[in-house]
């Protein structure tokens, strides 16, 4: 388990503090650099595949998480959570967001209304983005309000209420699903040839268009 804030060790360092960890896992500390995007996951489309190459635009990016656009708007221009395909550059140019930085927005939105730190939210979105498919599936976030852990099992999660230290989670797989569900109904774009790709809504004729014109 790993956790935000204090004197906890940075998630994935080798060596740890003398002394016991916190209750039973590690915490995610605050300062860590981040590695890149949030790795390629479960089932969702990601910006690397050799298969599919799919991006979404602000405005889908904010349906997928549950937020609006303008918290989209700050969170990306103050480094919170950056769009790992393409930036905005100026005007006239659109921000394209990989399936993988929805999770994380959404899962930011959830730490904020539950008033996690800022600090600790930007150490929760380093370590979200250094994890793996397999760790992400099985990953917990749990936090006292003050401090967010990671639980990679049901006993951690056990150990940390039993503590008093969880008192509410994230399960980030669970999410995954969410977004997943929830992109399925919106439209993306290739981001090789700039394609709109049409989600269960053949009836769309601006998407048509759109591609006819491309």
């Amino acid at each position: 388990m790993t956790s935000t804030g204090g004197e906890g060790t940075a998630a994935g360092d080798s060596s740890l503090p003398d002394g016991p960890p916190p209750a039973s896992g590690r915490e995610v500390a605050p300062g860590r650099p981040s590695p890149g995007p949030l790795p390629g996951g479960a089932s969702g489309p990601t910006a690397d595949s050799p298969a599919e190459q799919v991006g979404y635009r602000g405005p889908t990016a904010c349906s997928a998480a549950g937020i609006t656009y303008r918290q989209l708007d700050y969170w990306a221009r103050t480094g919170l959570v950056e769009p790992s395909i393409r930036p905005a550059y100026g005007s006239g140019t659109q921000r394209l967001y990989s399936f993988q930085d929805i999770v994380v927005l959404k899962i930011v939105k959830r730490l904020l209304d539950t008033g996690v730190s800022l600090q600790n939210i930007r150490a929760a979105v380093r370590h979200l983005r250094s994890r793996g498919r397999t760790d992400l599936a099985r990953m917990t976030l749990m936090s006292d309000g003050a401090t967010v852990y990671e639980c990679s099992s049901p006993d951690e999660v056990v150990d940390l209420l039993q503590g008093g230290q969880g008192v509410f989670g994230i399960a980030v797989g669970v999410v995954w699903k969410d977004v997943e569900g929830a992109l399925s109904q919106l439209h993306g774009e290739r981001v090789d040839t700039g394609e709109t790709l049409v989600r269960d809504h053949p009836e769309d004729e601006l998407a048509r268009r759109r591609n006819r014109a491309g």
